[in-house]
């Protein structure tokens, strides 16, 4: 029984050692559906291929719930694929990959040594990131299948991907049911709605880990990208990356990007916080002082120059985890058999803060029965003149 369960965890690398393949967006708006391969688990391995009605299109996949290619237009109207990632489904599941494009849970970030008290007792987690917990553990949302359905309204398409996590896995308490659509609107935004439910008290804070870069994969970092942050204040963090427990101020630091800047300006600032994690790798406490009629508010707005491609970041979470992708080194091997150069991509990850269950002044990640979780985040698409 001991040798099956192994095999469990090994057998996804071996039977999703297929290329991710290539669709012609279709002319008019609409999901495509192919199976690509099957799970130990039974379940098909698919990529839902998303075109909306100006030829925008973005490929899922349900293991990981991962966006693998995001293909949004220039000023001139070209299409570039603008996040990172693999051109093997396999690739996703290897422990080197940064995680990318792919839905993080059931916490996403970090949570202090593994451990959190709900309701009198301690819950004891995977420590994968030793001594600490990072992105739901050894196993997270990440590296497991989800169920997907296409699923379309009038003016956008989508998939929506379910998951059921069982009660105790990686440590968490309560068998918890996730479901997240992803839409692609005729707007040019990809949305992303999330909704959960438990049967026991648990805590939770679903992100979307998905680098980007506005030139294009492939075609260099993102520093000479112009950033604006609705944030007043950041959560600082220790050595290791946990939140201290203070909100400190932007004012007069190199995390004030209320006015739009170029990142390269204060990426390699000498601040003791940029110098913990080598560039940007912080939450930041958002305002949320505009808002659209949807009730979700702006987080962020990035520009980059040369292709005039635009991306706002609307949500309704308290924070975003900022993040320059400071690990990145060329090592790793991407789309097209290009390397993944240092800040290839930037990460915009609306989230609730890191460690809140240790952080009694944090916004509460508690869910309890009863309750529905339900949060969205729109990734919005223009250019600029």
């Amino acid at each position: 029984m001991k040798t099956i369960r192994r095999l469990a965890r090994i057998i996804p690398v071996l039977v999703l050692s297929m290329m991710i393949p290539t669709i012609v967006p279709a002319a008019q708006a609409g999901v495509q559906h192919e199976d690509v391969g099957i799970l130990l688990e039974g379940i098909p391995v698919s990529i839902y291929t998303l075109t909306n009605s100006h030829g925008m299109m973005a490929k899922v996949t349900n293991f990981g719930a991962v966006v693998t290619e995001l293909h949004v237009p220039d000023r001139e109207g070209q299409l570039a694929d603008v996040v990172l990632g693999f051109d093997q489904i396999h690739q996703y599941w290897n422990d080197r990959s940064p995680s990318f494009g792919c839905i993080v849970g059931r916490y996403g970030n970090r949570i202090a040594n593994g451990r959190f008290e709900l309701d009198g007792k301690t819950y004891w987690l995977a420590t994968n990131i030793w001594p600490h917990h990072l992105h739901g553990g050894l196993k997270g949302f990440s590296k497991l299948p989800w169920r997907g359905e296409p699923v379309s309204e009038a003016g956008r398409v989508g998939v929506a991907l379910t998951h059921h996590s069982i009660d105790g896995e990686e440590g968490y308490p309560g068998a918890l049911t996730v479901r997240v659509t992803y839409w692609l609107t005729d707007d040019n935004e990809m949305r992303i709605d999330y909704e959960a439910v438990t049967d026991k008290p648990t805590v939770l804070n679903l992100t979307h880990h998905g680098y980007f870069n506005l030139k294009g994969y492939g075609e260099g970092d993102i520093t000479d990208h112009e950033l604006m942050i609705a944030a007043d204040a950041i959560t600082p963090v220790d050595p290791l990356k946990i939140p201290t427990g203070e909100i400190m101020p932007v004012d007069g630091t190199p995390f004030d990007f209320r006015t739009p800047r170029v990142i390269a300006t204060s990426v390699n600032d000498p601040h003791p916080q940029v110098a913990i994690s080598g560039g940007y790798d912080h939450n930041f406490v958002l305002s949320g002082r505009e808002r659209r009629d949807d009730g979700l508010a702006l987080a962020a707005r990035v520009s980059e120059p040369r292709s005039g491609r635009v991306m706002e970041v609307w949500t309704d979470q308290p924070g975003m985890q900022f993040f320059t992708a400071n690990m990145l080194d060329g090592t790793i091997i991407g789309k097209g058999g290009k390397p993944v150069v240092h800040r290839a991509g930037l990460a915009l990850e609306t989230q609730h803060f890191p460690d809140s269950p240790n952080q009694p002044d944090f916004p509460s990640t508690v869910l309890r029965p009863g309750e529905t979780f339900r949060s969205s985040t729109s990734y919005r698409f223009t250019v600029s003149r």
